[in-house]
């Protein structure tokens, strides 16, 4: 990649970032986009919908950026909670490790790597020919004394990053600390689950587990709640809370939207008594799927209730048999973040589940590395003229070359990433997990391990050993031929960055 690549590729991104600036900046002040931009405002009434067209509502203005920027940590804490200052705090951690590593990077480490002639020394009179090589670590002298200064540049940064993290770690866990402390107690800090209750015969499960945890918890144990199958129940609740939804939409909105007619020959109904007649209905199926409810087998699993939360942790940090698939004990989620369709599952069906998650994430890795090999052909006009010949008159053309080089191949990988969250989240929620937050948690988990092994291993190597097939033919030599075939390779991680930043500010 040519300096004037990595310039095209930057421009790109600044304009892309502009443009999403004022395109939110515009959004947010549309009526329309309310429940997207301030749902909490609008919940609480403090914000109304203007049904007035407003020119002002069309001009971009960045005020908010620093009124953002300008809010302490007690206001974040005070009115949007303590995931806000954990987030914010997240972004200055990452700035003040990008700021110290750009710092070393450009006034230690580029110095050191573009006065080396390892490869050829930078004409400084069409700087913009230049390919990046000459700016990596490849490009230093071999066995040069000037290759300690990156070992000493490595050592430095880890012992900051340590540093950096140790102390945000000691603050945040203080806050956490201090929110438990200052906040009520919750229902689900009282609760435990308890899945795969062996019953014996001639007893329900309600009558087995209290049984069991009288004797093993006699002076904490409450009480318990059986789980039963209520999957109608909940698609039934599940859509008297969309059309309550729409209702509550309706009766804030304007009043001409509270009409509209049905079919194309319909006459016109009221919508807010159509909604309120469908709700009534809902109503009565809930009531009768109620009765059904309690007269339905029960599941071998129980929502289990202590005196205290210290009894609550004590009985599910304990092994409470010597079968390890029998009262398999977990923390109750909270009642808006339960996940149930595993509530009832064995513990054979939620092992062969993890099971079958697992080797979908490592297919999907490999599958992954298709696009990967695709995109790092891209960033080399010889490779990208052999596979296509009829683009030879197109890739002369200087910008053209530019932006596939510098842009194109990261923009394409990033398009492919951008399925993957969406991917990870389905196989987590058929994991066994039985709460949304843990379902999002895992699939975070292992959105970060494919990043890593396909941004930074398999981007990487892909290009270099795909380039350097007799790599593998001469094993001694494998460390010497990657340590110069790698750091050439990177260039294209400089890009990739770029249009990483901008991705990130679209999501």
């Amino acid at each position: 990649m040519l300096v004037s690549a990595l310039v095209t590729s930057l421009a790109i991104n600044s304009g892309l970032c502009v443009l999403f600036f004022v395109m939110y900046s515009v959004l947010r002040k549309q009526p329309t986009n309310y429940e997207v931009y301030m749902p909490r405002v609008l919940a609480e009434g403090n914000a109304r919908r203007g049904s007035r067209f407003k020119l002002v509502r069309l001009i971009p203005s960045p005020g908010w950026v620093m009124r953002a920027w300008k809010l302490s940590e007690e206001e974040l804490l005070s009115s949007s909670g303590l995931d806000t200052v954990v987030f914010m705090r997240t972004i200055t951690f990452c700035l003040k490790v990008f700021t110290f590593a750009g710092i070393i990077g450009i006034f230690v480490l580029l110095p050191v790597n573009c006065t080396g002639t390892q490869l050829h020394e930078i004409d400084f009179v069409n700087f913009s020919n230049n390919s990046l090589d000459v700016f990596t670590i490849s490009n230093v002298n071999n066995a040069s004394k000037r290759l300690w200064i990156h070992f000493s540049a490595v050592y430095v940064l880890t012992i900051v990053i340590c540093c950096l993290l140790y102390y945000e770690y000691r603050y945040i866990s203080s806050k956490r600390i201090a929110f438990f402390l200052s906040s009520k107690p919750q229902p689900h800090q009282f609760t435990i689950l308890v899945r795969s209750i062996p019953v014996s015969v001639g007893s329900s499960v309600s009558e087995t587990v209290e049984s069991f945890f009288k004797e093993y918890h006699p002076t904490t144990y409450l009480s318990n709640i059986v789980i039963r199958r209520t999957s109608k129940l909940h698609a039934l609740i599940n859509e008297a809370k969309k059309q309550y939804k729409r209702l509550v939409h309706l009766q804030t909105g304007p009043s001409q939207q509270k009409y509209k007619r049905l079919g194309f020959f319909g006459h016109k109904v009221d919508l807010v008594d159509h909604y309120e007649k469908k709700l009534e209905d809902i109503e009565q199926s809930v009531k009768l799927e109620q009765s059904e409810v309690s007269l339905a087998e029960d599941t071998q699993a129980a929502f289990v209730s202590f005196k205290s939360r210290y009894g609550a942790a004590i009985a599910f940090h304990l092994q409470q048999s010597i079968n390890p698939t029998h009262w398999i004990t977990e923390q109750a989620p909270e009642p808006n973040d339960v996940y149930w369709p595993f509530f009832s599952s064995s513990f054979i069906r939620r092992w062969v589940s993890k099971l079958v998650v697992i080797v979908a994430c490592i297919l999907l890795t490999i599958l992954f590395l298709i696009p990967v090999v695709v995109v790092q052909g891209l960033t080399n006009l010889s490779q990208l003229e052999i596979w296509f010949p009829f683009l030879k008159s197109i890739l002369t053309i200087t910008f053209v070359s530019q932006v596939i080089t510098g842009y194109l191949p990261s923009l394409i990988l990033q398009l492919f990433l951008k399925i993957v969250p969406w991917i990870m989240e389905l196989l987590s929620s058929i994991q066994g997990y039985i709460s949304h937050s843990d379902i999002e948690k895992s699939a975070c988990n292992k959105v970060l391990w494919f990043t890593i092994w396909n941004i930074f291993f398999a981007t990487v190597f892909s290009g270099s050993v795909l380039y350097q097939l007799s790599i593998f033919l001469d094993l001694k030599n494998i460390p010497s031929k990657l340590a110069v075939a790698v750091p050439a390779q990177v260039r294209s991680g400089i890009s990739c960055g770029n249009v990483l930043q901008t991705s990130l500010l679209f999501w």
